[in-house]
């Protein structure tokens, strides 16, 4: 494989990649919070009308939703990825751009061999956190609070 279809191929593919995946991910967790916080300030204001049994229901259901999507901001570290996918897709950009400018460490005879690399090593430290991370979730069984052994 020569360095533009490299580049093409691996790069710009990756690239796309974690770009897409941090914009799914904060798109995901600013809609999260933002209901989080939309229904967390409710919550007072409806205790003052709280005696009609809809409006305690709309308390009870408010208060369910915040805590239920407060732990899945929680489990699934929506922030946290798309900080660090966005970082990735930054980080191949600039070594991409290093490489085509011939700066930094890619001012060598072989460039290219340094520039795959650096980035199969990127790409890579970035796929064991994802898979640290994804061992570490809790299991369906884990979740589920009756035990399904008996």
């Amino acid at each position: 494989m020569d360095a533009s279809e490299y580049l093409k191929s691996r790069v710009e593919d990756q690239i796309s990649w974690y770009d897409k995946k941090s914009q799914w991910n904060q798109k995901l967790f600013k809609m999260l919070q933002a209901t989080i916080i939309i229904s967390a300030s409710l919550i007072p204001l409806l205790i003052g009308y709280s005696t009609h049994g809809l409006i305690k229901f709309a308390i009870g259901f408010l208060g369910s939703l915040t805590a239920i999507l407060s732990g899945i901001l929680s489990l699934f570290r929506f922030k946290e990825h798309w900080t660090e996918y966005r970082t990735t897709s930054e980080t191949l950009k600039h070594e991409k751009y290093l490489y085509l400018t011939g700066k930094g460490p890619y001012a060598v005879d072989d460039p290219f061999s340094i520039l795959v690399e650096r980035t199969e090593t990127l790409i890579s430290r970035e796929n064991t956190k994802w898979y640290e991370w994804r061992i570490q979730l809790p299991s369906a069984t884990e979740l589920n609070p009756v035990s399904l052994s008996g």
